[in-house]
């Protein structure tokens, strides 16, 4: 008996079989190469980064770097993270401690880097220590090499915070920013919209949760820092600068549904001739007079302001056309420190004490050396 050749649709289907098996081989063979290149991408630009943050005066700490995320992103893990500095621009500085951070990369955006922020933390703003904690917390951002990211959104879900007064849990929350290094005047320089929702305040939240409720159902933060931004090496002359420029503080929107009290408020702010703050803006209120009852019963107000507040309520207080609570609609101005409604005062704020600037090196206090401008 003789053996007869494969036929023609045989050999084709194995030709076939063939050239899918080659394909797969080049195509896994490719997508190890984009993996390792991302995840040398990602290692590059974190030891740019934590170069650039070394060399202001920043301290950078972290465990040995974990590479992983294969098949479908390329992570690199930062196991206990420690970020700290900031001296000259706060009191005392600052510090951020984290269990881990998780730097993502995957296609098909391989300009946008993903970090997540598993665990545990802990921010200290000088004094102020802020534990925290959530179920899901991440910020996206563009790659931008030599300079700081140009946007960033954060993100998070069932934010656990610790303040001196007790816990705080927000069921979401949103932070995303905006930057414009070469905004001239009366373009944003800074763009920053704050936004939680579901917020519990602690037990022992003080009179004002006990007048208007643990629960706030939204806060939303709306601002634009107009440039230019001016550079200087302290603070107080950054800020002499921009206000001399044309600089102000545009809060386009803040919006608050906290208990009976829905509010919206707007207003333009800049610095006057003491670097105090300075400007006017329109508060818009239902529930006010609950409100009022909660800032006097905190000790916001003295006893003559809420009075004087009272009288103000009944001479401004108008009942919408379509029915329900009166509203409230009143300007707003804040000069020499104090606040008024309606011209009105209602409160003398505290001053506003600027950092000093940071020392400068050895080098340049030497009194052989000639002064610096």
């Amino acid at each position: 008996m003789s053996l007869k050749p494969p036929r023609p649709a045989g050999r084709l289907f194995l030709r076939g079989a063939l050239g899918l098996v080659v394909l797969a081989a080049l195509a896994a063979a490719g997508h190890a190469l984009l993996w390792r290149w991302m995840g040398s991408q990602l290692e590059a630009g974190f030891a740019g980064w934590a170069a650039q943050r070394r060399a202001l005066g920043w301290r950078v700490e972290h465990a040995p770097p974990l590479r992983g995320g294969w098949p479908f992103a390329a992570t690199l893990t930062l196991p206990q993270f420690r970020l700290a500095g900031g001296a000259g621009t706060l009191p005392g500085g600052m510090e951020w401690q984290a269990e881990a951070l998780v730097l993502r990369l995957a296609p098909p955006r391989l300009d946008r880097l993903t970090v997540e922020m598993p665990g545990r933390h802990r921010l200290r703003l000088g004094a102020l220590d802020l534990p925290f904690a959530a179920d899901l917390l991440t910020a996206t951002m563009p790659l931008e090499r030599g300079v700081l990211p140009s946007e960033a959104r954060l993100e998070a879900e069932r934010l656990r915070l610790g303040t001196p007064g007790g816990a705080v849990e927000a069921r979401s929350a949103q932070a995303g920013i905006e930057t414009r290094m070469s905004a001239i005047e009366g373009e944003p320089a800074v763009s920053l919209r704050l936004s939680a929702e579901g917020v519990l305040l602690p037990p022992v939240a003080g009179p004002a949760a006990a007048a208007l409720g643990r629960a706030v159902e939204t806060a939303v933060l709306d601002l634009a820092l107009t440039g230019p931004v001016p550079p200087g090496r302290g603070p107080a002359a950054k800020a002499e600068a921009w206000r001399d420029g044309g600089g102000t503080l545009e809060l386009r929107g803040l919006e608050l549904r906290w208990g009976p009290v829905a509010g919206t408020a707007t207003a333009t702010l800049t610095l006057d001739e003491a670097l105090q703050p300075m400007g006017a803006g329109t508060l818009r209120v239902t529930g006010a007079g609950e409100a009022l009852g909660a800032a006097a019963s905190a000790g916001l107000l003295t006893r003559q302001a809420a009075a004087t507040g009272r009288t103000v309520l009944r001479l401004l207080s108008r009942a919408p056309a379509e029915g329900g609570p009166p509203q409230l609609e009143v300007p707003l101005a804040l000069e020499d420190r104090v606040l008024t409604a309606a011209r009105v005062p209602l409160a003398t704020l505290p001053a506003w004490s600027w950092p000093a600037p940071p020392a400068l090196p050895d080098a340049a206090q030497d009194p052989s050396l000639p002064a610096r401008d």
